[in-house]
């Protein structure tokens, strides 16, 4: 792919790391440029709720990673630049295969992908073969092409609430996320793959609990991929903390409901990337994170230099084979028909 015109001491900065691309700052100057060579190269940044501020902030479209890869189907511009996570550009691809699909650094892992190979799944299916499986859209391409229906946080409970009571139910990969499912549908039928997103699950019980005690007139607003999420609703259903007062949300849910919220302050658990839009929708609130440990290095080796480097160089682009595509993209448009599309994570 050709590559672009830039500022030679911008890119001539650019250092490849072992933690990724470094050496940029993110000055006025820097997305200034960055803009400038988006429009050179006809592309759209499409940056995830996770990314750094300032990636946040240079692009075009914020959000979770279906809402952004539907938006880069429908974008007039004939390159998608997306600023998360591989399985997340490969979505965009998966429902953009005519588009040049960029992700700034190829690297970009994805823990909860990664705890499911197809290989795994083909096994399992092999294991239930009356089974429907119902995936997390946080998973590889190859993945969804195995699958009969994806979902998402939001949607997960009505996706697994269609498919017929005495059909078994195959969920993965995220087991949190499962056991909300199982919780909330009380089916009896459905297996829980036993995987998990490393950093959501550091967010404990016990962190959550300790933060619930020290503030007491505070919202809970609590990611279904978390650990913490099933001590959330037992805060709740003891009285430790008033039940409407907790919220299990997806990242998109989380925005909806800063913005419609009337509390002071906001206790936040889930990647604290997701604290920057959520004081840009609500900047009269006090969002703290619940763990500000919670940061995923996958997600934050998307920086300045990567970004700009992506759009100089037209690199890194992402693959994925027609076929493996097209049944993918089944899977993604089932959920779409249920008629709750929901938020991607």
């Amino acid at each position: 792919m050709a590559t672009t015109t830039v500022q030679p001491t911008l890119m001539g900065s650019v250092f490849d790391g072992p933690a990724g691309y470094t050496g940029v700052e993110a000055t006025p100057e820097w997305a200034q440029e960055v803009r400038r060579l988006a429009r050179e190269r006809n592309a759209t940044i499409l940056a995830h709720n996770y990314q750094l501020p300032e990636i946040q902030d240079v692009a075009d479209h914020v959000g979770d990673s279906l809402a952004l890869s539907r938006i880069a189907a429908e974008a007039e511009e004939d390159t998608i630049v997306f600023c998360g996570v591989h399985f997340m550009a490969e979505t965009a691809k998966i429902l953009s295969p005519a588009k040049t699909v960029l992700i700034p650094d190829q690297r970009a892992g994805c823990s909860l992908a990664d705890s499911i190979s197809a290989e795994e799944l083909r096994a399992w299916k092999a294991e239930h073969p009356d089974a429907k499986v119902v995936s997390y859209v946080n998973t590889t391409a190859e993945v969804k092409a195995l699958t009969d229906i994806c979902c998402t946080s939001s949607n997960a409970v009505d996706v697994v609430a269609s498919i017929d009571p005495d059909t078994e139910v195959l969920f993965l990969p995220d087991q949190f996320l499962g056991a909300h499912v199982k919780r909330e549908t009380g089916r009896e039928n459905m297996h829980i793959w036993a995987g998990e997103c490393h950093v959501h699950a550091g967010i404990n019980g016990d962190e959550l609990t300790e933060q619930a005690r020290t503030h007491p007139d505070a919202e809970l607003f609590v990611h279904p991929e978390c650990g913490c999420a099933t001590s959330a609703l037992y805060l709740a259903g003891e009285g430790a903390f008033p039940a409407e007062r907790v919220h299990i949300l997806s990242t998109g849910g989380m925005i909806d409901a800063a913005k419609n919220s009337t509390s002071n302050q906001v206790l936040v658990a889930t990647e604290v990337g997701m604290l920057h839009q959520l004081r840009k929708a609500a900047p009269g609130i006090d969002f703290q994170a619940v763990n500000d440990r919670a940061s995923c290095k996958y997600m934050k080796m998307i920086t300045p230099a990567a970004l700009l480097r992506c759009l100089v160089e037209g690199a890194d682009e992402v693959h994925v084979d027609l076929a493996m595509a097209e049944a993918g993209r089944a899977s993604v448009q089932r959920m779409i028909a249920i008629g709750n599309p929901g938020g991607g994570e």
